[in-house]
């Protein structure tokens, strides 16, 4: 079994085109993007944004090996791609909030 986590990301305000253009480029390089994903032992990593009148979030949800394994890989990593993400999230990112998991399926027999 994985672990699964999902978090919700406050925004700093105005920032969308900034969000945007950070999502653009993740998608660009994305086979970089996966590469540091397998180093990290992450299988799915999804991001949605959360838009409301008052702020706007990125809700993350990732399943891997080991959470603790993917932090720790991520912060030691010194590939450009996860700099260009330890950035972003420097420049943007307001606060995180761990979600409570409440249903979590997954099918084994795929």
């Amino acid at each position: 079994m994985k672990d699964v986590i999902c978090v919700k990301v406050r925004l700093k305000p105005n920032s969308l085109d900034r969000v945007r253009a950070w999502a653009s480029e993740i998608n660009a390089r994305r086979a970089e993007a996966l590469e540091t994903l397998a180093k990290e032992g992450v299988w799915i990593e999804s991001v949605f944004l959360d838009r409301s009148p008052e702020e706007d979030y990125l809700v993350y949800y990732m399943r891997s090996d080991s959470i603790e394994q993917a932090r720790t890989a991520a912060i030691e990593s010194t590939a450009s791609i996860d700099a260009f993400h330890s950035k972003f999230k420097r420049e943007i990112w307001i606060e995180v909030r761990k979600l409570e998991l409440l249903v979590d399926l997954q099918r084994t027999d795929a």
